[in-house]
């Protein structure tokens, strides 16, 4: 038996062995895992799809994806630093309806551009981050300037106290992600920004979905010891729309399992640039990062993340330049790091927020003072408990 398929009924074992459910068994094992070795040999690599010539035994194989190419045009997402869509590659897996990845479709020395804004513009004030429980306000200001002049430090000891860069863990755009009561509040929303919420609009579009609305994001910032726990997305309102999500920097190994968590999770890597949609079936399904893999040379970038950005860029264009010095505080940053933003349409068009208890009966005696919420005949109790009238 060779190593891959050894690996792979090694796997198969574990998840079926009782007392503990499959999707964490696997999460255990992948955290544990040793690169360079057969315990990444199940590992579903889809930047090295189209030279696969067949699938790998016991793992769920992989098709391509009809992308909507006609849907936007060149100029559009080469604003947003994107390939043509006519040149990107994108993939499903059977059993898994719904699922995208686009092996990196971004324009040589674009993915600068969107690290530069996470770790410079969006990780600022008025966006809630997870530094904020711990510190004050004024403390949080400018994490980029308190950061900076530690990471372009060229005697980076471990000893050395780490920058707030390098403590965030988590930003929150546009509609605040309350991580206590799982719930989306609009009484803390911060404007979206516009460069992020068209690059997501265009993806959205070319894998067929059209009018996405970019209402919410949630960055997470890794480091090489960090995970992302066994979790489901569904503090969404509106469950119709996708959820994209965008990795940059160092690799990570993600797990995409089933409506429960006996069902064992499929494993893919997740390299800088890539893309990955779920919308549909795959929508509300358990998913999890459960390692970020160091790079095979020691502390060095992803390849794709070494070219420059043009010199030139379009005069409509929404990628901006990133200076020698801003590049040199990313990049140190990045060579023990990764960074994933997702982005979602919380509401449905025309949807608002459901009112607390406690608004809901403000708003029904402001509406009339005569009216009494125990009165079947009441229009204002007839509105609640009849919302298609």
């Amino acid at each position: 038996m060779g190593k891959m398929a050894a690996a792979v009924a090694s796997l198969a074992t574990l998840a079926a062995e009782p007392r503990e459910d499959a999707f964490r068994k696997l999460f255990r094992f992948y955290r544990q895992s040793r690169p360079g070795t057969a315990d990444l040999g199940a590992v579903i690599d889809f930047s090295e799809a189209h030279l696969a010539r067949s699938p790998k035994p016991g793992v769920p194989q992989v098709v391509r994806f009809p992308l909507n190419v006609s849907s936007v045009t060149e100029r559009d997402a080469e604003r947003v630093g994107l390939e043509p869509v006519s040149k990107w590659r994108a993939y499903g897996l059977e059993g898994y309806p719904g699922f995208i990845f686009i092996p990196n479709p971004f324009l040589p020395g674009c993915q600068r551009h969107w690290v530069k804004q996470c770790l410079k513009l969006y990780s600022q004030k008025p966006n809630v981050c997870n530094l904020d429980k711990h510190m004050t306000k004024e403390e949080t200001q400018g994490l980029w300037e308190q950061s900076k002049e530690v990471l372009r430090s060229k005697e980076v000891t471990k000893r050395r106290p780490r920058s707030l860069l390098e403590r965030l863990r988590w930003v929150t755009l546009g509609y605040h992600y309350n991580w206590d009561s799982k719930k989306y509040s609009a009484d803390h929303y911060t404007p979206f920004p516009s460069d992020l919420a068209f690059l997501s609009e265009q993806v959205a579009t070319a894998c067929g979905f059209q009018g996405f609305q970019a209402e919410a994001g949630i960055l997470n910032y890794y480091r090489l010891d960090s995970t992302l726990g066994i979790h489901v997305d569904r503090s969404e309102l509106d469950h119709s729309k996708p959820l994209l999500s965008f990795s940059f920097g160092q690799s990570a190994i993600f797990l995409l399992g089933g409506l429960k968590r006996d069902e064992a999770p499929t494993a893919m890597f997740m390299h800088s640039g890539d893309i990955m949609v779920m919308s549909g079936f795959s929508r509300l399904l358990n998913h999890a990062v459960p390692r970020v893999l160091p790079h095979p040379d020691g502390e060095c970038l992803p390849h794709c993340l070494e070219t420059p950005l043009p010199a030139v860029l379009p005069s409509n264009s929404m990628v901006e330049p990133c200076s020698v010095e801003d590049w040199q505080v990313c990049a140190t940053y990045l060579r023990t790091a990764r960074v994933n933003m997702t982005v979602r349409q919380v509401l449905a068009t025309g949807q608002d927020f459901p009112l607390e208890p406690m608004e809901e009966t403000k708003r029904d005696i402001a509406a009339d003072g005569l009216c009494h919420l125990h009165d079947p005949n009441s229009p204002v109790k007839r509105k609640r408990l009849n919302p298609n009238s």
